[in-house]
């Protein structure tokens, strides 16, 4: 039997043992995410279609089936779907600006060998579609840190009915401090992770600790780890206040009728 197959058998099991149905969805969730991101790469290759926009559209078809198809439509995973738009919308203009800047689009001299029997005129804009890498490497950890800022500030407002918005939010928030710096470092060592051997490269051609920092493969990493982080501490005290204000409406419009 297929390697690859065994280990997604043990990944299912355990995720229907711990998490019943709900973990029965989440598995289901990671084939119907490669499929939007498998479908969208192809649509990149389209000159006509702008690859910033299709990304936008991808990370919010990503973010429903995270939300909604695991946890069900709900205030939490409303407000947690509404934050994570706004907070794609706030960082889009930031790494589009970041990426054309930074010149980090494109192939590093490291992978040029590689890539040399390929004709590189395709016709597509490398500077969007460095963009749209970034915000998708970015929506995992965005969609993550909202739905874990939205469900347990739900829990708080149902133990305490009555708690008022300003309180509820600065619950919010300190939960969000809370998730902040273990979130990040998880980007980091995700990182190390996926480029220990890109790393292991750099030692052997010798490269001083001036030449990685500047190379075009490693500083894109880098890059993305830092949006990826700014997206995480924007977005705490935007789903923090989107959902103390959606709890505390909701509260008044049933106490009101």
């Amino acid at each position: 039997m297929n390697t690859l197959l065994v280990l997604a058998i043990v990944l299912f099991i355990l995720m229907v043992m711990v998490g019943g149905r709900k973990g029965a969805r989440s598995f289901i969730s990671l084939f119907l995410n490669f499929v939007v991101l498998l479908f969208t790469v192809f649509l990149m290759n389209d000159p006509h279609i702008n690859p910033i926009i299709l990304t936008v559209i991808a990370c919010t078809v990503v973010s429903s089936i995270n939300l909604f198809f695991i946890n069900s439509v709900n205030s939490k995973t409303i407000t947690a779907f509404l934050s994570t738009l706004a907070t794609i919308i706030i960082l889009l203009f930031f790494i589009f600006i970041l990426t054309k800047k930074a010149m980090i689009q494109g192939f590093g001299e490291e992978e040029i060998e590689e890539l040399s029997v390929f004709s590189l005129h395709i016709g597509v804009d490398f500077i969007k579609v460095g963009a749209a890498v970034v915000i998708m490497s970015t929506i995992g950890a965005i969609t993550d840190v909202a739905i874990s800022i939205t469900s347990p500030m739900q829990e708080i407002f149902n133990h305490h009915p009555h708690i008022d918005r300003k309180d509820l939010f600065t619950s919010g928030m300190r939960i969000g401090r809370d998730i902040l710096g273990t979130n990040t470092n998880t980007l980091y060592f995700a990182f190390i992770g996926g480029y220990l051997g890109l790393l292991i490269w750099f030692k052997d051609l010798s490269y001083s600790f001036g030449q990685i920092i500047n190379s075009k493969v490693f500083s894109a990493e880098i890059l993305t780890i830092f949006c990826a982080g700014i997206g995480i501490a924007l977005i705490i005290p935007i789903a923090a206040w989107m959902n103390a204000y959606y709890l505390v409406r909701m509260r008044e419009k049933s106490q009101n009728r």
